[in-house]
C-alpha cells in the first residue's frame, strides 16, 4: 500500500477506533493532506525522513504559519507516523526528532459578568425564536459546553429534576454536567411554548429550528455575533469565548479546579489551569483597586 493508502487507512482508524468528530477528522485530513501534496507522488512511506517534514514545516512557516497552526500540524503528522510504527509498517518515527514550535500563551478573552448578563438579556423572548435562542445562550453559559455540544443535545440528555445534562464531548466521551436553574426555567418555556410546533414528529434533538431541524453550527455562530452586537459587547465574541467565561466567573467565586476540568471536559488539568492565570490577573486588579496602600 502507497502513502496515500495509509492516510487512508490512519484517518479509518481514528474515524472507527478513536471514534474522532467530523470536524477534528477534517483537520487530521487536511494536515495529512498538505504533507502528501509536499511529498512527492510516488514516495514509499518507508522512505520519509525527518528532513522531508522538517521542509514541510519550514515552508509553511515561511508563508506565515502560526506557531499554533505548524504545531497542530506536526501532531497530526506525528500521529500518523506512530500509527504506521505500531502496524510495524515502519520501524521508527521519522518525526521523533523534530520539537514542537513553542507557542505563546495567549489568555482567552472573556466577558465581564455585566456584558454576560446583556447578552442572555438580548433576545426578545416574546418570539419564539428569541424564546429558543435565550434557552440555547442560558444553557451554554450556565454550563460552559462547546458549541458542538450544544447543538448536539438531545431530549433525552436533559435531566430538569436533577438539573443535569449527558454531554458528549470530544473523542466520543460522554460526562454529567450541572446546570442553573435560570437556565433550565428558559429552557422549560422553549420546551413548553416553542418546539413542539417546531420539531418533527421522531426528531430525538433539544434544539431545532423553524423547519423542525437541528441547529447548525454556523447557524449558532450568526446569533451569537448578532446579540452581541444588540448588547452592546464590543469584541468579536464567538460561542468559545462564552464558555472561557463560565471557567473564569466560576474560578473568581472560588470554584475546584477539578470541578471546572470535569464540567469542561478536559483530559488535562493543565488546559484548565490557563484560567487561573486570567483570575489571578482578576485578583491583582482588585487589590489594586481596593487596597489602601495599592
Amino acid at each position: 500500500m502507497n502513502l496515500h493508502g495509509w492516510v487512508d487507512a490512519y484517518l479509518d482508524h481514528l474515524r472507527v477506533e478513536r471514534a474522532l468528530s467530523k470536524n477534528t477528522l477534517a483537520a487530521y485530513a487536511q494536515d495529512l493532506g498538505l504533507m502528501l501534496a509536499h511529498l512527492p507522488d510516488e514516495q514509499e512511506v518507508t522512505t520519509v525522513k525527518l528532513d522531508d517534514i522538517a521542509s514541510l514545516l519550514t515552508k509553511e512557516h515561511q508563508r506565515g504559519q502560526s506557531a499554533r497552526s505548524s504545531a497542530r500540524r506536526l501532531s497530526s503528522v506525528r500521529g500518523f507516523f506512530r500509527f504506521l510504527v505500531k502496524e510495524h509498517v515502519i520501524p521508527e518515527d521519522p518525526t521523533s526528532l523534530l520539537d514542537r514550535p513553542k507557542i505563546p500563551r495567549k489568555l482567552p478573552r472573556v466577558l465581564s459578568v455585566p456584558e454576560v448578563d446583556r447578552l442572555l438579556a438580548a433576545p426578545a423572548i416574546h418570539t419564539s425564536a428569541g424564546q429558543m435562542h435565550s434557552a440555547m445562550i442560558h444553557l451554554m453559559y450556565a454550563s460552559g459546553l462547546r458549541v458542538t455540544e450544544l447543538i448536539s443535545l438531545r431530549l433525552a440528555d436533559l435531566d430538569l429534576a436533577r438539573g443535569l445534562l449527558v454531554v458528549l464531548g470530544k473523542g466520543g466521551k460522554t460526562r454529567l454536567v450541572p446546570t442553573a436553574e435560570r437556565a433550565l426555567d428558559h429552557v422549560r418555556a422553549y420546551l413548553e411554548a416553542v418546539r413542539p410546533g417546531w420539531a418533527n414528529a421522531h426528531e430525538p434533538a433539544l434544539f431545532v429550528s423553524l423547519r423542525g431541524k437541528p441547529m447548525t453550527r454556523q447557524g449558532f455562530w450568526k446569533l451569537i455575533k448578532r446579540y452581541a452586537v444588540l448588547a452592546g459587547i464590543n469584541v468579536n465574541l464567538s460561542p468559545h469565548k462564552l464558555r472561557h467565561s463560565f471557567a473564569t466567573h466560576l474560578l473568581e467565586r472560588g470554584a475546584d479546579l477539578r470541578a471546572v476540568q470535569t464540567m469542561l471536559g478536559h483530559a488535562d488539568l493543565g488546559t484548565t489551569e490557563i484560567y487561573t492565570r486570567i483570575t489571578q490577573d482578576h485578583v491583582r486588579a482588585t487589590h489594586r483597586r481596593t487596597h489602601p496602600r495599592a
